[in-house]
């Protein structure tokens, strides 16, 4: 019985791919092509779902792939019904508030421009404080430079863009790695192949220590 796994396109899909590769899951490389959705590995008959990031969570939680990889920031802001099976280790980000400097995070008023709305809102009802929440998919940092918002919550690697635009941490919320999730129904029904691919992981990432 074979298994699919939805797997984030773009600057993760590489690492990810090398995460099933060194443990062994698939013996051969499998390289990023824009027009094919759906790549199979032959010697594994593993199908992998090339889909983005934040869908990652609906095809696993909804059974159309049994496996997926995501990260850790997008299952707390969904909190969907999955199993959480592996913290993978690579793709670390942190999900941080930024502002200008001086920004009081304290303001009752407070406007946060983000794309992760329940996690915002939150932190500041962890203050009691009800925010105003606008939700943007781009360019989120715009948000405070031109007064659309007081602050922004979202995720940052090196900082480098928030220092770029004279932008500060403000707090930090959360740290992120990719995580490797199942569907519950999958997870019973082809428990021995989803194990197989666990425990090869859990041997590389072992290894690599």
């Amino acid at each position: 019985m074979s298994i699919s796994i939805a797997v984030p396109k773009g600057r993760l899909f590489e690492d990810t791919i090398n995460v099933f590769l060194k443990a062994g899951v698939i013996e051969e490389p499998l390289k990023e092509d824009s027009r094919k959705l759906i790549i199979e590995e032959g010697k594994s008959g593993i199908k992998f779902l090339l889909v983005r990031a934040k869908d990652v969570i609906t095809y696993v939680f909804e059974g159309a792939a049994d496996l997926g990889v995501v990260g850790y920031d997008l299952l707390v802001e969904e909190n969907p019904d999955v199993f959480h099976l592996l913290d993978l280790g690579f793709g670390y980000c942190k999900l941080v508030i930024a502002g200008k400097k001086g920004t009081d995070l304290n303001n009752t008023s407070i406007r946060v421009s983000t794309k992760f709305p329940n996690i915002a809102r939150s932190y500041f009802r962890s203050k009691e404080i009800e925010p105003e929440i606008i939700e943007l998919y781009g360019s989120i940092e715009l948000g405070p430079l031109v007064g659309l918002s007081d602050c922004i919550v979202d995720i940052t690697s090196t900082g480098k863009t928030l220092e770029e635009n004279n932008l500060v941490i403000l707090d930090d919320i959360i740290e992120a790695t990719s995580r490797l999730i199942s569907n519950k129904k999958s997870f019973y029904f082809k428990r021995e192949e989803i194990s197989t691919v666990v425990e090869k992981i859990v041997r590389s990432l072992n290894n690599s220590v």
